[in-house]
């Protein structure tokens, strides 16, 4: 990744609420971050913590209750869905569920198709069959499967034909939103490796949201860890997963199987309880009732993301800058700076 490339999506203080009163989800609470043209940046947390709905915000399939999503400089959080219309070629989402997002009456020359009509690309019938070939040429199925319904598809093939769909418009910017949870095993290799190669050939900017850390670490050049709607950790993949500094981050990395036991660490950190409800989200940092190392202070005030090393943002004030270490009395130097926060950096 080239470290002077610009942001290409900006996101600033945003919230997403679902419901009214006294008690609204809070589904993605206050996030700041930025993603760099050519960039995969991974986002993980447990189920729950906001990652599909920060997925739909940034390309508007949801609207944002507060803050600001820039495109290219542009804010797209409070535009109409008719000023949104000719962006919506420019940012695409690929689904968790494939067979779910295929129109099961609709042969694949027609989902494909679809997507071409709507922003007026490929014109002419000649031109229509050759660049849906070209597509699913693209993602190693036949032209001639053109023909065919979802249902004739194994659930590999069903999420290719979902990444076409998502690539008809020639998109700069791809949400790609769990595309492997709902696959068999064996075949999420093989949609990792086409998501790897279409990345490299076409200069494609993703948000890769997963839970499998494994595949996180491949494909992506910074990771964010999100905690019940609020941003724990920000870093190069390679440093997060070599120095993680969050007791949250360290305790999805311990999570995570070992295929070699003498390999497993001891007295790893895990997690105990379950997420509480984005409806009533503890005070302070949200981590506090389940963190090993809270105290008292953590409740008072919601800790800001801090750079505790170069490109490297932490939301817990109890890590030293220096060491990485957790330190008793939660003093250290890191600096808050938010548009430092919102450049981001790559590995």
């Amino acid at each position: 990744m080239n470290g002077e490339a610009p942001p290409l999506i900006e996101v600033r203080g945003l919230r997403k609420y679902f419901g009214s009163g006294n008690a609204p989800i809070r589904a993605v609470d206050g996030v700041s971050f930025a993603i760099r043209e050519g960039e995969t940046l991974g986002l993980v947390g447990e189920s729950g913590s906001g990652k599909s709905t920060i997925g739909r915000l940034l390309i508007r399939l949801v609207d944002p209750t507060d803050g600001e999503i820039r495109l290219q400089g542009r804010d797209i959080a409070r535009i109409s869905q008719r000023q949104m219309r000719p962006l919506r070629s420019r940012m695409q989402i690929i689904f968790q569920d494939p067979y779910a997002s295929l129109n099961p009456r609709m042969r694949i020359r027609q989902i494909l198709g679809e997507a071409l009509d709507t922003h007026g690309l490929a014109k002419g019938k000649a031109r229509r069959q050759a660049r849906i070939a070209e597509l699913l040429d693209l993602v190693g199925l036949s032209p001639e499967y053109a023909e065919r319904y979802p249902h004739e598809f194994s659930g590999g093939q069903r999420q290719r034909i979902g990444v076409a769909r998502a690539l008809a418009v020639e998109p700069g910017f791809i949400v790609a939103d769990e595309p492997l949870s709902a696959l068999d095993v064996s075949i999420q290799a093989q949609v990792v490796n086409l998501l790897s190669d279409l990345k490299e050939r076409l200069g494609l900017t993703m948000l890769f949201i997963s839970h499998d850390l494994d595949v996180i670490e491949f494909l992506c050049d910074r990771v964010i860890v999100l905690y019940l709607g609020r941003i724990m950790e920000i870093a190069p993949t390679g440093i997060l997963y070599r120095q993680p500094r969050h007791p949250y981050t360290r305790a999805l990395l311990a999570a995570s199987p070992t295929p070699d036991p003498t390999q497993r660490p001891e007295n790893r950190p895990l997690l105990a309880g379950d997420i509480p409800s984005p409806a009533d989200p503890p005070s302070g940092c949200v981590f506090r009732t389940r963190c090993p190392r809270a105290q008292p202070a953590c409740g008072e005030t919601i800790p800001p993301l801090t750079e505790v090393a170069p490109d490297h943002w932490n939301a817990c004030p109890r890590v030293s800058e220096d060491s990485g270490q957790m330190t008793e009395d939660g003093k250290g130097g890191a600096r808050d700076d938010f548009d430092t926060i919102t450049q981001g950096t790559s590995s």
